[in-house]
């Protein structure tokens, strides 16, 4: 293969192959094809079924964490198969494999989530749903950061994508779920869903972040990627998995951290920790000017926490 992708040698991208994720791909594939003046045809879009897409009636934490997002494109990366994996890096594992090397990550999208309601509920908040209403999620962190700030509400499973979660909500079996306004931007659901203010509800940790990962001994793959490497966005992912980290958690762990840079050019990072029924927590925010800023939070938060949170993290 020549160092520059052609369509008789394309740069092959491996993705999940749910609509979302094949719209995250393609978004790639046009900042690779910019940055390189490219031939579309020279970059290749290769879908695969994520053991996560499959498995749709149980919680991650039950079946086997983030690795079920990332396990098929591992082997597909390490096998050759794929010359790079394109993720949405909220749902990759904060350790990842030292085979692969994170070589690029693209300007990161609106971080916040959107509270989604079905017809003929009127509310554009938490605190406007209904008493006893279920919002329907299957993130820890949701669940608990909702149930701390309304108890009364329930928040029972709601797995499957997109489309999935809202014809379900549609059906009627929720009241209300949860989602990134990042994935629904990118399917073009501009009108879907109202935002909720980060002082609301602190996103996840890589929330609207898509990164490309490669082998990491790959240096020709590795300098075809970095060009379209968002400096300001991997400062602060970096800084929020390092929290992640840190902390020791897993997928089952209520976790939130949100960085974004000030006015002044500091990187900010806020950190919360949640008990799972959201009835305990504890937050804070730090400064990231150097490697261990964004550990020394975590283990501040953890050190302030009592036992139904601390029990949750293995730090």
């Amino acid at each position: 293969m020549t160092d520059r992708p052609t369509p008789d040698h394309p740069l092959r991208l491996g993705t999940r192959a749910s609509p979302l994720a094949m719209a995250q791909a393609t978004q790639a594939v046009a900042a690779l094809v910019t940055a390189h003046g490219l031939d579309p045809a020279a970059l290749e879009i290769v879908p695969v079924t994520a053991t996560g897409d499959r498995i749709q009636d149980r919680a991650l934490a039950e079946v086997g964490g983030k690795a079920l997002w990332t396990r098929e494109l591992d082997a597909m990366l390490d096998a050759g198969v794929i010359d790079a994996a394109v993720h949405s890096l909220k749902d990759v594992e904060t350790i990842r494999d030292a085979r692969f090397a994170l070589a690029a990550m693209l300007p990161r999208a609106d971080a916040r989530d959107r509270l989604v309601v079905r017809e003929g509920v009127a509310a554009r908040t938490i605190a406007e749903l209904p008493p006893g209403a279920r919002l329907g999620t299957s993130s820890p962190r949701r669940a608990a950061q909702v149930r701390a700030l309304r108890p009364d509400l329930e928040t029972p499973l709601l797995r499957g994508n997109v489309a999935t979660r809202l014809a379900k909500l549609a059906a009627g079996d929720y009241e209300a779920t949860l989602l990134a306004a990042a994935g629904l931007e990118r399917l073009g659901m501009h009108d879907v869903g109202i935002v909720q203010p980060v002082e609301a509800l602190l996103p996840a940790a890589s929330q609207g972040a898509i990164g490309l990962e490669c082998r990491a001994g790959d240096a020709r793959v590795a300098a075809l990627l970095a060009p379209v490497d968002d400096a300001p966005t991997r400062r602060a992912v970096a800084a929020e998995r390092a929290f992640l980290a840190a902390l020791g958690g897993d997928c089952s762990s209520p976790v939130a951290a949100h960085a974004r840079f000030l006015a002044d050019g500091t990187l900010r990072l806020d950190g919360a920790i949640y008990s799972e029924d959201g009835g305990d927590h504890v937050a804070g925010d730090a400064p990231i000017a150097r490697d261990g800023d964004a550990a020394a939070l975590a283990q501040r938060l953890l050190a302030a926490a009592p036992g139904t949170v601390r029990r949750l993290f293995a730090a």
